[in-house]
């Protein structure tokens, strides 16, 4: 008797990783693995609303990419600690964008004057690109790796700049464990380094996504290249399973400002 697959993180990160998704594989997936058809909502749209207008999402991507819910909070707390650095103009980055939904919802909230992300996959990249056109977002993607990426920005002529770290978790998570912040591809730590080698003479404002439960020692070995540090879990999901935020600066902490 034949059995419809289910359409889980193992089937779309497996043999559909590369395919692009039809509207009703996208709706399945949010079905079967959330009990909500409507679960993949992307640059304030609901699948069929994106979908409609010619966006669409490889499975890979669908999978990885930071939901509205979820990118909104974290947008909500960047914006807050950007206001606290007093600083005039904004550039915010993502150094893994996938599909730019994060990139977009910070650029908005945040205020920041341009979002540039950086996504070395070139098929990610082609179909993001092209959903940004088609719905008409004002995000720049380049196709870049992303110590390239921050080589290529130059000298940015904004006051502060906004960068969000969330490579690939690959098979860095683990339900028992949780989170561990050195096995991510790559490393949370080196990505950070990567910037702060570039880019440390600036006032940097780190967001990094996490999970839940994140393994201790990499998490502290995070935390202490920040000058300050706050975590937060949003509670979207079932206890246990829910992702959340690392906020960092370089060159100056809330409390004491820019300096």
């Amino acid at each position: 008797m034949y059995h419809a697959p289910r359409y889980d993180r193992a089937l779309l990160l497996g043999k559909m990783r590369n395919e692009i998704l039809s509207l009703d594989e996208v709706r399945q997936y949010g079905q079967d693995s959330f009990g909500d058809p409507d679960y993949v909502c992307v640059y304030g749209l609901t699948p069929v609303q994106w979908h409609a207008r010619g966006a669409r999402l490889l499975g890979r991507t669908a999978v990885e990419c930071t939901r509205d819910p979820l990118a909104s909070l974290i947008a909500r707390d960047v914006a807050a600690l950007a206001d606290a650095a007093g600083t005039r103009s904004r550039l915010a980055v993502d150094l893994f964008a996938g599909s730019a939904n994060t990139l977009y919802w910070i650029t908005q909230q945040a205020r920041a004057r341009r979002g540039v992300g950086l996504e070395l996959d070139p098929a990610v990249f082609r179909l993001s690109a092209e959903n940004l056109a088609r719905l008409g977002l004002d995000l720049e993607l380049r196709p870049q790796d992303y110590r390239e990426g921050l080589a290529a920005l130059g000298q940015p002529g904004e006051d502060l700049l906004i960068v969000f770290v969330a490579p690939p978790w690959g098979d860095a998570l683990h339900e028992g464990a949780g989170l561990d912040l050195g096995r991510t591809q790559p490393p949370v730590a080196e990505a950070v380094g990567a910037v702060t080698g570039v880019l440390g003479h600036r006032l940097l404002l780190f967001a990094v996504q996490l999970y839940e439960r994140v393994e201790p020692a990499s998490l502290a070995a995070l935390t202490a290249r920040f000058d300050w540090s706050a975590r937060y879990v949003y509670g979207l999901n079932e206890p246990g399973h829910n992702h959340g935020l690392l906020l960092g600066t370089h060159g100056w902490s809330p409390a004491l400002g820019p300096g």
